[in-house]
């Protein structure tokens, strides 16, 4: 088992930052895939940013270029720093652990699909105002 507890959720006017972190304890495992999902009201759960154990990382491209996924395997701590936010990135935020994939050509990597994370945080809301 994996628990995952996230932290830094909270309010913030349109353009502004936010940290959230996710600290995981229990049988973690190096080469599990780590990422950060939401769901907002109404709407399906979506993988906003994912990272592999060598740091490899894919994002939504809707917060390319604004979000940036990071871990410390020493720690077992994973963080998404958001910058630039938008009222359409308010959702629950979920930090989750999962399937890795490995292929002779690109070792070892990470896909967002929400079916290949079985550990999932609490939640921490994130709300953007415009």
């Amino acid at each position: 088992q994996v628990q995952l507890v996230e932290s830094g959720g909270g309010s913030v006017q349109s353009g502004g930052s936010l940290r959230l972190s996710c600290a995981a304890s229990g049988n973690t495992y190096s080469k599990n895939c780590m990422g950060w999902f939401r769901q907002a009201p109404g709407k399906e759960r979506e993988g906003v940013a994912v990272i592999d154990s060598d740091g490899g990382t894919m994002y939504v491209d809707s917060v390319k270029g604004r979000f940036i996924i990071s871990q410390d395997n020493a720690k077992n701590t994973l963080a998404l720093q958001m910058n630039s936010l938008k009222p359409e990135d308010t959702a629950m935020y979920y930090c989750a652990a999962g399937r890795t994939y490995y292929s002779d050509y690109s070792g070892y990597y990470c896909l967002r699909n929400t079916y290949d994370y079985n550990y999932w945080g609490q939640g921490t809301q994130v709300t953007v105002s415009s």
